[in-house]
This record gives C-alpha cells, sequence and structure tokens, in this order.
C-alpha cells in the first residue's frame, strides 16, 4: 500500500521504484547533492553523490538453516562452476543436491550483473513447459509462437547471469535440450542443473554429490564424532525438535549406528533425527529396519517426494523403464558389492540376456540407485543399504 501511494505521488515517474523479484523495493532514480548542501568534505560529497550499482537480482530463496557437513563439497562447485559453463549435481534422492546448488549460487552471485535466477522444474508434467518455466524464472518474455529451447536461449543472449535448472529427472530430454541450447548461443550464461542422472550434453561437468561423512563404527573420541557431517546435522535436527534433550556418553554409539544404516543420506538423516525426539535415540535405533513405516514425518511444505523416505524411492523407482525395475530388484539380493559376472547370472533371464543386465546396471549407476567402485580386481557395485531395503521390499 506504502509503494502505491509512492508511486502515484511521483505521477509520470512512478518508474522509479522499482520491484526486485524476492527482495523488495528499489530507488532506480539518480542520486545527487545541491550545491552546498550539508557540511560534507568535497571528497566525501562526490563519494556519496556517485551513484552505487543495485545488487544484482535473484530468486533464489533466503537461507532458513544451515548448511551441515558440506564445506567441502561447497567448494568443489563453486570452483567448478567458475570454470565451465554447466555443472551438474547428480545424486540419490535425498542427498541434498537443491541445497547445495542454492548455496553455491548464493556464492556466486556477486559475479553475475544480471543476476541468478532458479527454473524449479519439480511441478512441471509437461516436459514442453521447460523453455517457458525457464524464461518466466529469468523475467523474460516472448512474443507470439511456441516457446522453444531455441528461441528461450536466443532471449538469454547478452545477459550475463546464472541459470539454475532443479530437478530435471522427470524432463530430462527437455532439460538437457534447454541446456544445450543456451551453451550453443555464446552468451554468458551459466547453469547449474540438479539431476538424478546427468544430462549427457556437450560441455556439461557432472559433480557426484556425496553422502555426508558417518563416523567409524569403533569410534569413541567425541571430538571426531562432532566433525562428521552426518553426525552434527543429526544432533542439530534432534534439538531443533526437542531442546530438552539430554545426551548421554553412550548415545554416540548409537547416533553412528543410525547415521551408518542411512548411508549418511541428509534426508534420512532429518527424519530419522525428528523420530529419535519422541522414540529416544536407542527405540530408533532398534526400529530401523522398518524404516520405511518410520521415517515419514517430513517437512509439511516441503515436496511430496521429500516428505517420507518411501515416497523419495518411489520417485525414483517410477521414473526406471520396466527392465531397470526388474534388474534392481533382483540385485537386492547381493548384501554386499558384486561385479557384472554375478548381476548378470542373478538378474538375467529369458527375456533380459546378460548384456541387457550389463546396460541396466549401468544406467542404475547413472541415475543413482547403484554405486559403482573401481578395486584392483575391477569395478564392483553395490546398493545403498536404503535403496537394497526398498528394492527387497519390491521383490517380495
Amino acid at each position: 500500500m506504502q509503494m502505491s501511494a509512492l508511486r502515484a505521488a511521483l505521477g509520470p515517474e512512478r518508474a522509479l521504484i522499482r520491484t526486485v523479484s524476492g527482495r523488495g523495493y528499489q530507488f532506480a532514480g539518480e542520486i545527487r547533492l545541491l550545491p552546498g548542501a550539508g557540511d560534507q568534505p568535497d571528497d566525501a560529497r562526490r563519494t556519496a553523490a556517485e551513484p552505487r550499482p543495485p545488487p544484482p537480482a535473484t530468486n533464489l530463496p533466503a537461507t532458513v538453516s544451515e548448511l551441515i557437513g558440506r564445506d567441502d563439497a561447497l567448494r568443489e562447485v563453486v570452483g567448478l562452476a567458475a570454470l565451465h559453463r554447466l555443472v551438474t549435481l547428480a545424486g540419490p534422492g535425498g542427498i541434498g543436491k537443491t541445497r547445495l546448488a542454492f548455496a553455491a549460487a548464493r556464492e556466486l552471485l556477486p559475479q553475475f550483473p544480471d543476476g541468478a535466477w532458479v527454473a524449479d522444474l519439480a511441478p512441471l508434467a509437461d516436459p514442453g513447459l521447460v523453455a517457458t518455466t525457464v524464461l518466466a524464472a529469468a523475467g523474460l518474455e516472448l512474443g507470439a509462437g511456441a516457446t522453444s529451447p531455441e528461441r528461450a536461449a536466443m532471449a538469454l543472449t547478452g545477459k550475463h547471469l546464472l541459470l539454475m535448472l532443479d530437478s530435471c529427472e522427470h524432463v530430462i530430454a527437455a532439460a538437457a535440450a534447454m541446456a544445450e541450447s543456451v551453451l550453443r548461443t555464446g552468451s554468458q550464461v551459466r547453469i547449474i542443473a540438479t539431476s538424478r542422472e546427468p544430462l549427457r550434453v556437450e560441455g556439461e561437468w557432472v559433480y557426484g554429490v556425496p553422502t555426508l561423512s558417518v563416523p567409524a563404527k569403533d569410534a569413541d573420541d567425541a571430538d571426531d564424532f562432532l566433525r562428521h557431517g552426518a553426525a552434527r546435522l543429526f544432533l542439530d535436527r534432534m534439538r531443533a525438535a526437542a531442546p530438552r534433550v539430554v545426551l548421554e556418553q553412550h548415545d554416540a554409539a548409537a547416533i553412528t549406528a543410525i547415521c551408518r544404516r542411512l548411508d549418511g543420506i541428509p534426508l534420512a538423516i532429518e527424519l530419522a533425527a525428528a523420530r529419535a525426539a519422541t522414540l529416544g535415540i536407542e527405540g530408533l535405533a532398534d526400529r530401523l529396519g522398518d524404516r520405511f513405516h518410520l521415517l515419514t514425518g517430513g517437512r509439511r511444505t516441503a515436496l511430496p517426494r521429500h516428505r517420507t523416505l518411501r515416497a523419495t524411492l518411489n520417485w525414483s523407482f517410477d521414473l526406471l523403464p520396466e527392465p531397470e525395475r526388474m534388474i534392481l530388484r533382483r540385485l537386492a539380493v547381493f548384501a554386499g558389492s558384486f561385479g557384472l559376472e554375478g548381476a548378470g547370472v542373478i538378474a538375467a533371464s529369458a527375456g533380459l540376456g546378460a548384456s541387457d543386465v550389463v546396460d541396466g546396471v549401468a544406467n542404475l549407476v547413472a541415475k543413482s540407485l547403484v554405486s559403482a567402485s573401481m578395486e584392483s580386481t575391477g569395478a564392483r557395485y553395490r546398493l545403498l543399504d536404503t535403496t537394497r531395503a526398498y528394492a527387497i521390499e519390491k521383490l517380495d
């Protein structure tokens, strides 16, 4: 109301009050001191009279809580984004890709005069809306005609901005087309994408978001315990839910066990910490075998797929073609690591040959549902404990 009244008072100069999305209002006119105004020295007057460049605009959400255990990851992502025009943060659901990308974008914001803009692709059911969503996020519009990735990219030409494509996996082909079109225009736009699998376009650099570090099984040093992001996140979220909880020395071992069984995945740890406030740490640890019924108390305002642990895995599983679902279910029988030969023996069937299993395992690795490591004997694969528990349910 006050801004409307001020604009009305300014009449034809009403455009001097500018709305900055996500931040507030800005006076856009020239500021100068009248001759003889004040008693400041001439140098001070000149300094005060010089217009300051406005801060870069953005629709990045404000920071609400601390980003725990991600100092190294944040430095790595900021470094990659400074060197490469497209960086994709890839990892399983609940690993914290979006929060890490937001933090990196805030660090990089001062380098982009035209701002940093988040295009949230999560609500989209139609891949054809990706280009429109990108333009809307950046505050741009096109004239009549269909909005294609190429037209949207041309509208961004000449802009020195950071674009974040968030939650690409369910519209992966359209997001990839959008990103590659922007890269090919030769503009100064840089992109940070978040997805459960790489976009697979020219010029892409993929950063696999790691799980939070977890204390060793036999850790008994309190200082060492608190150096691990998973333990610190668990304690922070539990105290937020129950500030009066008193922790005992032996609780460290139970928290370590919980964090290890949850693979250091931030979303799972946050859900567990909220339950620990009511069940107690030992009670929670004893019931983790039923984790999918237990870990359901996510934030009411979170995306539906982030409100429960099962919903997070459902989202990834439902995006798989049926042959890959079948392979994932069958791989759940491996309690530890396995090789491709073993995977072929277990997963192949009359309608699914050994070569199909190799392709399927490679795709599941790319989609962050199977982890891979190189050892002296060759590549080894394994399912995270939570993914394996989910796949066993599906197998049953």
